[in-house]
């Protein structure tokens, strides 16, 4: 079993453990501090993105344009992982109507609204609502938004209608609270927020407004109000006053709930260079830049976007101010490849992460004040490479590619190419945590060369009362997710993620009246990492090396080396992991 699978399917590891007398009290001991450690029950929510499908004729599976079958997929991973609700980036089917099919293939198709056969210009967002009834049967939530399949005034005025839930209405709002609508009556049940717990969502709808008499209202940034057209590149322009007020209004702080901000378009894409603000990189600077700003000063988690079908993460600085931007994975029957520029100097933009050409998700697990993000993906059936699907894969095996997340009382750091990671130190309580030794070794690149930075997370819980110190959360010291080479072969990804990361040295302080100094000599007190609600020694997690005990300082020594220092009243280890850590 590697690492990863031992840290994340610890159910199964655990079955490699003898119960006995000797062992049995410790691994309960363990199990409480993990419990008092957690204050609080984590809890998760998921993210999904488009969900066109083309084949219109013959896949009686994915009807109305839509990819019921990989809905249906999702659905099913989103209820294994527990959810309390599901967003999704936009462009819900692929065509706002079509024709029911009169193809032999469809011979013994059943539609599930009563259409027959040859009838014409049927509304298809209304299927896509139907294939989020295994959620909403579930006890999950489904919170989308539009993209640019479904831009129309007509669509604009059927969305809340099939989607009520987007106003706090109906039968499916299913534990979200807080609803607030746009300030602008025309974005109302489009453009809005909702409260989860300790989250709070923003969603942005950058299309077509329903205007009086049929007509399609959108705004113009050249003429600085709202118009009777169809050309939507300014709709979000007049929104991000909006967005600043629900960000940082309605009894939110930034230190104790998160926020997420979700609209179709990127801040900056990948395939597509139309964006949030605009039909190209440079359209709506002074916009562009107050929504990075708005981001930034409201510790805004992550901005989630679609439109451009494969999984991509990166960090975008201007005036001084940062926003990050996940571009989610395709769940439609096509996979864009990237265009050059591939990143935007003009917006500081720096590559994370980078995966092409698979059908993914996201489980985003919030716990208090810490949030993790797994992204899990799965072959789309053919070999790898920007292959269009006429037909849905057979079967979906699902890998856990990479985990990544931060914390609201941490800090945030990032380390390019061959630099150290002893820039990386934080404090939280009486506990000081810091990186000794250790440099980014990854040689990855995304797709067009650049070579991604990592950004070293951190965040904390208090002192669990059998610990001598503060749980430390890293995030961010494995290896860059890297998968996008088209001369590769195979039904891909086939493995999860090692989640193996450069060999590095972490030191924790502790409370010295908590240990006599025959304990610290014996070898069992020191770093501790979190494993199947256990805390083990954080060296038993590493990929390799071998395990040692040092009483004394870090002094060069190998993967696996660990100790306490009385001197500096530190624990250290030599480790290879991300992971929740605490001394006991």
């Amino acid at each position: 079993m590697n690492r990863r699978d031992f840290l994340r399917y610890g159910s199964a590891g655990a079955a490699g453990f003898v119960l006995n007398g000797a062992n049995l009290g410790w691994l309960v001991e363990q199990a409480q501090a993990q419990s008092q450690a957690a204050g609080g029950t984590p809890w998760k929510f998921g993210v999904m993105s488009d969900t066109q499908w083309s084949n219109k004729t013959t896949d009686p599976a994915n009807p109305a344009t839509c990819a019921v079958d990989i809905i249906q997929a999702l659905n099913q991973q989103f209820i294994n992982h527990g959810c309390k609700f599901v967003l999704q980036c936009g462009d819900l089917c692929n065509d706002e109507s079509w024709t029911i099919p009169t193809t032999q293939e469809y011979s013994n198709y059943s539609d599930p609204f009563g259409y027959t056969p040859g009838t014409t210009k049927v509304r298809t967002m209304q299927y896509r609502a139907w294939a989020a009834q295994a959620l909403y049967d579930a006890g999950i939530g489904f919170y989308p938004c539009r993209g640019n399949h479904e831009a129309t005034q007509t669509a604009a005025v059927e969305f809340p209608a099939l989607f009520p839930q987007t106003q706090g209405a109906g039968q499916n709002v299913l534990g979200a609270d807080n609803f607030q609508a746009s300030a602008n009556p025309l974005l109302t049940g489009l453009s809005y927020a909702f409260d989860f717990d300790n989250v709070r969502i923003v969603i942005i709808d950058q299309f077509m407004r329903p205007g009086p008499d049929g007509t399609s209202i959108v705004y113009s940034a050249a003429s600085g109000a709202e118009v009777v057209g169809t050309g939507v590149n300014d709709c979000a322009v007049d929104q991000v006053g909006w967005v600043n007020d629900v960000l940082s209004g309605s009894g939110r702080t930034t230190s104790d709930m998160h926020a997420f901000v979700m609209s179709h378009k990127n801040l900056a894409g990948q395939n597509h260079k139309d964006n949030l603000f605009g039909g190209s990189v440079g359209a709506n600077p002074d916009a562009r830049d107050d929504f990075i700003s708005v981001m930034d000063s409201n510790k805004v988690g992550y901005y989630l976007g679609g439109h451009d079908h494969q999984h991509y993460r990166s960090r975008l600085t201007v005036n001084g101010y940062s926003a990050e931007q996940i571009i989610t994975s395709s769940n439609s029957y096509k996979f864009y490849t990237p265009k050059s520029p591939y990143q935007q100097a003009g917006l500081g933009e720096l590559a994370v992460a980078h995966e092409l050409y698979t059908i993914g998700y996201y489980i985003f697990t919030v716990d208090g004040p810490c949030l993790t993000v797994d992204f899990y993906s799965s072959s789309h059936g053919q070999d790898y490479g920007d292959f269009g699907l006429n037909f849905a894969p057979e079967n979906y095996t699902f890998y856990l590619r990479e985990s990544f997340g931060y914390s609201l009382n941490g800090k945030s750091f990032e380390v390019a190419h061959g630099d150290s990671y002893t820039s990386v130190e934080d404090s939280f309580e009486s506990t000081v945590a810091r990186i000794l030794d250790g440099f980014n070794g990854n040689t990855e690149t995304v797709y067009g060369g650049a070579a991604p930075v990592k950004t070293v997370k951190t965040g904390w819980k208090p002192m669990p009362d059998n610990a001598a110190s503060a749980v430390l959360y890293l995030w961010g010291l494995q290896d860059n997710l890297s998968l996008h080479d088209k001369n590769l072969t195979g039904e891909l990804p086939d493995s999860n993620d090692p989640g193996t990361a450069d060999p590095y040295v972490l030191s924790m302080s502790f409370e010295s009246s908590r240990m006599s100094l025959r304990q610290l000599r014996a070898g069992k007190f020191g770093i501790k990492a979190q494993f199947d609600g256990a805390w083990l020694d954080a060296v038993d997690l590493n990929v390799g090396g071998s395990k040692s005990f040092v009483y004394g300082a870090y002094n060069g020594h190998p993967l696996g080396s660990h100790g306490v220092d009385p001197r500096t009243m530190t624990a250290w280890a030599v480790i290879n992991h991300d992971s929740q850590f605490v001394v006991m």
